[in-house]
């Protein structure tokens, strides 16, 4: 499915969107274990992107006290991004227990 528009130049058509193609691929509610597989290690990286912006937040923490630190925004800044990102991950996390409890919940 492409649409264009006629008249207007350098805009180019709509091609198709993924859950088209899924749909065309593989039919309704086919599971990929390439997407599967994307989405698990997408969540990793997630994970280990936490867990080095924690380390880094409490290194710069220790420097700090220890007065080894030449800049306390560096410190600061670390600091907020590790407690955004573990607010992220604690907010998705809930989702995802929100959306299994209300799967479970479902009649068949």
């Amino acid at each position: 499915m492409s649409l264009s528009i006629d008249g207007v130049s350098g805009v180019s058509g709509l091609g198709a969107l993924s859950f088209e193609t899924a749909e065309v691929a593989g039919g309704a509610g086919s599971a990929d274990p390439a997407t599967a597989g994307a989405f698990a290690s997408s969540l990793t990286g997630a994970m280990e992107n936490l867990q080095q912006l924690q380390s880094t937040s409490n290194e710069l923490a220790v420097n700090a006290v220890t007065g080894d630190l030449q800049d306390i925004h560096q410190a600061m800044i670390a600091s907020a991004r590790a407690s955004v990102t573990l607010d992220l991950v604690v907010a998705v996390r809930d989702r995802g227990v929100a959306a299994f409890n209300d799967i479970m919940r479902m009649q068949a």
